[in-house]
């Protein structure tokens, strides 16, 4: 007899029910090893990137796996507001959506019309096929599926910050997220996140949010404007990646054990002749 299954809690579910910000990380290696390492940590989110790292459908697929037996939830980042795309994220299992570049209360109302099936919506309904309903083993996922995924969209120009009510009060979006880089790209303040300019659009949108009744969660490396937005009312963050973590790691054991001066590259590889 095969098993009944139960969805898991979305990230919308872990929100609602915290007494504290949740804090995250960014998984962008695209290794199922990593992002279980990182699922391992304490943190209460991972966010699995696919805009900007080399993310496909399978290794999200497999990342989804691995981190699946830890107390961790696995948002993804499709990377683009994309009705097919969304489709083959949902059927693959991903729950928790984070979908960037969103711009309007319009742009808002596709993305969650992608995550609902017909009529609410226009997912494509492929449950017997797919991950998401375990192969039909979720008892009623056809109409249980929209409680079943959180849609939080991300906040990142000068024109989704000046429209950030009207994309609060769209139905379905769980939550905002504020992406300072592009924000401070669209302000002609390329690289200057922490401008005052910047950082008061944000805030501006965490108080929104709050106005709203939403949660809002911002991406903040620096950890004194983590803390900062923290304090302002951020309910979620993200405060390192992987790759980054790495990084900065190997950099710093290359400098605790091999003298200052120029790098030599080893014989045979580029730029060594």
């Amino acid at each position: 007899m095969p098993l009944r299954i139960e969805p898991d809690a979305t990230f919308r579910d872990a929100l609602t029910a915290s007494d504290r910000s949740l804090a995250g990380m960014w998984v962008c290696s695209g290794s199922p090893l990593i992002a279980e390492l990182c699922a391992g940590s304490g943190l209460d989110w991972l966010l699995i990137d696919a805009e900007h790292s080399p993310n496909g459908l399978e290794s999200i697929l497999a990342q989804l796996q691995a981190v699946r037996g830890y107390p961790v939830h696995p948002v993804v980042r499709p990377p683009v507001n994309d009705t097919v795309l969304i489709k083959q994220y949902l059927d693959l299992g991903v729950q928790n959506l984070l979908v960037p570049m969103v711009d309007s209360a319009a742009e808002a109302e596709a993305a969650v019309a992608a995550t609902r099936y017909p009529p609410q919506g226009v997912r494509g309904v492929g449950s017997a096929l797919a991950r998401a309903a375990r192969w039909n083993r979720i008892p009623d996922y056809l109409a249980r599926a929209s409680e079943t995924i959180s849609v939080t969209v991300q906040i990142e120009s000068e024109a989704a910050v000046a429209a950030v009510e009207e994309i609060l009060a769209v139905d379905g979006v769980d939550a905002i997220f504020l992406g300072p880089s592009d924000l401070a790209a669209s302000m002609g303040l390329l690289g200057q996140q922490e401008h005052p300019r910047v950082r008061g659009a944000v805030e501006h949108c965490l108080a929104a949010a709050q106005a709203a009744g939403k949660p809002a969660g911002v991406n903040a490396f620096n950890p004194e404007t983590a803390r900062a937005y923290l304090a302002a009312g951020a309910a979620f963050v993200l405060v390192g990646a992987d790759v980054a973590l790495l990084a900065r790691g190997s950099e710093a054991l290359a400098a605790a054990y091999i003298p200052s001066g120029p790098a030599v590259a080893p014989a045979g590889t580029p730029g060594s002749y």
